[in-house]
């Protein structure tokens, strides 16, 4: 599977190893490569995976990860007939318990217990290194498991129960918009980006295989000092505030310092701690901060809105509050940004849409998150696009997953070189 996208039953290569893209001087003739499965054979793989792959272990499966993921995983093999024979997971705290009555083991103990006649699905996503599905895979073959896979092929297989989830989705949808994917390629602006956006492309056909991505960016979040400069007079637009932190990192850099900021957190307790760093900071900085409890969005209205307090909040026609949304076109009117940031948990096409008229008049630049949703990765660089011709593209990871991948877009005045 890892650094093969295409066949269920190909053999993984040695663990650890880096996919070809990496290597790669043509980024453009491993996307072509990428892309050149038939959409056909594409929808066949997710129909047929999951039974390839567990089929010698005969119906024996064992879930490695007892968290939110894990369960969601064995409550849907019950759904459709199938009995996990354990959980295996790495917290201590856990082994020898019981969830929803199915036992939970060591990795060591599950492996000498089924790892010859259970297939073990990793159903894990948390950030970290150790924590990466090719390495849990490896993890659980060198203590001698048999067959090892992702949760993903199950969730190919029961789509309509399971998908979209996160970033996750069918690849042939990937494969269905393989035009705009090709076009998309064309903007960016330097090697960088392109080697990050065919490793991503890599990942969202592959059954998550990490060790096809680039190695993240180690610089701040949001100041991509290799793009663009930022400077002390900025207007800051921060959507999806959490609780600071990025404007933490901005004054610790002296951007916007004697700029403006505006920033906008729905969550009520992440914005509650927003308005207490902001009331904490110096007065001559903190008169510069506005701080709004609004989601943003096309228009306004009021949405249901999942509040976890933390940074994974989202808009949720589940969500057990209701918030007000606003367009930036509205909130902004008459103002002048100059640099925009939108991490909201999915919702960046929308609010996008909401400021169309004050980024087509304003031309700040743009930092928007694109790791929220599959169909984000193209869509979102191509609306960004049509707003204005002097536009240039730059693709940025900041953590060793696939989260925190941001689309810039910047004037041209305003790029280095």
């Amino acid at each position: 599977m890892c650094g093969t996208p295409y066949r269920a039953n190909a053999p993984a290569p040695e663990a650890g190893k880096k996919d070809t893209i990496m290597s790669a001087s043509n980024f453009e003739a491993e996307l072509d490569r990428l892309l050149s499965v038939s959409l056909d054979d594409a929808i066949d793989r997710e129909a047929t995976a999951f039974e390839e792959l567990t089929a010698p272990a005969k119906g024996a499966l064992v879930i490695y990860g007892a968290g939110n993921l894990g369960r969601l995983v064995a409550s849907g093999l019950r759904a459709h007939g199938i009995e996990p024979v354990a959980f295996a997971d790495g917290s201590p705290t856990l082994w020898g318990s019981r969830i929803e009555g199915v036992p939970v083991l060591s990795p060591s103990d599950a492996a000498a217990r089924y790892g010859t006649s259970a297939a073990f699905i990793v159903s894990i996503y948390s950030p970290g290194a150790d924590r990466r599905y090719t390495c849990i895979r490896k993890i659980l073959q060198d203590l001698g498991c048999r067959w090892v896979l992702s949760f993903l092929p199950f969730f190919w297989k029961h789509s309509a129960e399971f998908l979209p989830y996160f970033k996750w989705d069918l690849p042939h949808r990937l494969y269905q918009a393989a035009d705009k994917v090709r076009e998309v390629y064309s903007l960016w602006g330097d090697d960088a980006s392109r080697r990050e956006y065919v490793g991503q492309v890599a990942w969202l056909l592959s059954t998550m295989d990490f060790d096809g991505l680039p190695m993240p960016d180690d610089g701040p979040t949001y100041l991509p000092t290799d793009v663009f400069s930022l400077t002390g007079q900025e207007h800051f637009v921060d959507c999806g505030a959490f609780d600071g932190d990025t404007i933490r990192t901005f004054l610790e850099c002296d951007v916007a310092t004697h700029g403006a900021i505006t920033a906008l957190e729905p969550d009520p307790g992440n914005f509650q701690r927003l308005q207490l760093y902001v009331d904490a900071l110096p007065a001559e900085m903190s008169q510069r901060i506005q701080i709004h409890p609004f989601a943003v969005g096309a228009r306004r209205e009021v949405l249901h809105f999942e509040a976890l307090g933390s940074l994974t909040s989202s808009i949720s026609n589940t969500g057990s509050i209701e918030v007000e949304c606003v367009p930036l076109d509205e909130l902004l009117a008459g103002a002048h940004p100059t640099y925009i940031k939108m991490d909201i948990e999915g919702a960046e096409p929308a609010a996008l849409e909401g400021g169309r008229a004050t980024i087509e008049r304003a031309t700040p630049a743009l930092a928007i998150c694109v790791y929220h949703r599959q169909e984000h990765l193209w869509e979102l660089p191509l609306l960004m696009r049509a707003f204005s011709n002097d536009y240039r593209f730059f693709l940025r990871r900041y953590v060793d997953e696939f989260g925190d991948l941001v689309c810039y877009a910047a004037p041209s005045a305003r790029v280095h070189g």
